[in-house]
């Protein structure tokens, strides 16, 4: 009686173990087959394309909140710097500024330049603020997320900015292979994310002091300059979202981003990462990124109006966050 107990306890704490570890890879391919047997389009090249390009603009967000939040932080703003980058890149790589200014002989790194180094200002405005003055992390970014919305129509004058050029339109919508490019970019930037926080000091140094800050300090970790860097790295990524989006629809527009933080918060809770910080995988914000995804193109698919989809997501998040606290008592 007491073995058989004993082997009963071990296998709920083996099933527990795995719930944890693969709950939401299995919760992602439990959706794509309900999804596959519940309408004939969705396991199609094209849709599963269309799925992954819809994706890779949160899922390069998300990467970025991802390194945010291991170190107990939040990015409020990139859903305004992903329209402050596109309308300032967008602008240097329109035809009439390419006859006016540049000539003929045009390359569309200036452009892609400009989104990248303007993401980057806001994230090292976010992380000076954050790592050198003790704001909280909320209310700094939610500072940036209203003054890169403001810059955004200022540079405008409330306008969208049109006739990009075709090399700055490849970006968004050209292909190699067959690949739509935003899908690259994306399995790039997840790449090199996952190199840098499974194989990096730095990587290391996020999870340090995401899990014990007061630990990390006294190991002579440099906090301010790590919260910093996060915050560079959320920005810069932002920006180059921020490009996708616009050379994705042929113009940038004021209202790009709108929501987009909320999004991306999503996929990186709904994937594992702790709020508390210290802990989470890319790996874990890549899958909670392509459920929301799936999830979206499967009520679109079979016809559900938008506003249940809001409805859904929001359920996903409250319900990460909840296994995630019920995770932190258990241990």
């Amino acid at each position: 009686m007491a073995e058989a107990a004993s082997q009963n306890r071990d296998f709920k704490a083996l099933a527990a173990e795995y719930g944890q570890k693969y709950g939401i890879l299995m919760a992602l391919i439990l959706v794509c087959v309900l999804l596959t047997f519940a309408n004939e389009y969705f396991l199609t090249t094209r849709n599963i394309l269309n799925v992954l390009r819809q994706t890779s603009i949160n899922g390069i967000l998300a990467i970025g909140m991802t390194f945010v939040i291991l170190t107990r932080g939040i990015d409020l703003s990139v859903g305004s710097v992903v329209a402050l980058a596109g309308v300032v890149s967008a602008s240097l790589a329109t035809t009439s500024t390419t006859a006016a200014v540049l000539g003929a002989p045009y390359f569309a790194a200036i452009p892609l330049a400009a989104g990248v180094l303007v993401g980057l200002a806001c994230g090292w405005v976010n992380g000076v603020i954050v790592a050198r003055f003790n704001v909280p992390a909320f209310v700094a970014t939610l500072g940036m997320l209203s003054a890169a919305r403001g810059m955004t129509l200022l540079y405008t004058g409330g306008k969208p900015v049109p006739a990009l050029t075709d090399g700055f339109r490849y970006i968004g919508t050209g292909s190699i292979l067959g690949i739509p490019m935003p899908i690259i970019l994306f399995a790039v930037i997840f790449l090199a994310a996952l190199f840098v926080l499974s194989a990096t000091r730095f990587g290391r140094t996020v999870y340090a002091v995401g899990g014990n800050p007061h630990a990390a300090r006294v190991s002579g970790i440099n906090i301010r300059r790590v919260r910093l860097m996060v915050y560079v790295i959320s920005g810069a990524l932002a920006g180059i979202a921020g490009m996708i989006l616009a050379a994705r629809t042929g113009s940038a527009l004021t209202q790009a981003g709108i929501a987009y933080e909320l999004d991306a918060i999503a996929a990186v809770v709904i994937g594992g990462t702790s709020l508390s910080g210290g802990v989470g995988k890319v790996t874990g914000t890549l899958i909670g990124a392509l459920l929301i995804a799936v999830v979206n193109n499967g009520l679109d698919l079979m016809g559900v109006e938008s506003y249940y989809q809001q409805v859904i997501k929001g359920a996903l998040i409250v319900a990460a966050v909840m296994l995630d606290q019920a995770r932190h008592k258990a241990e």
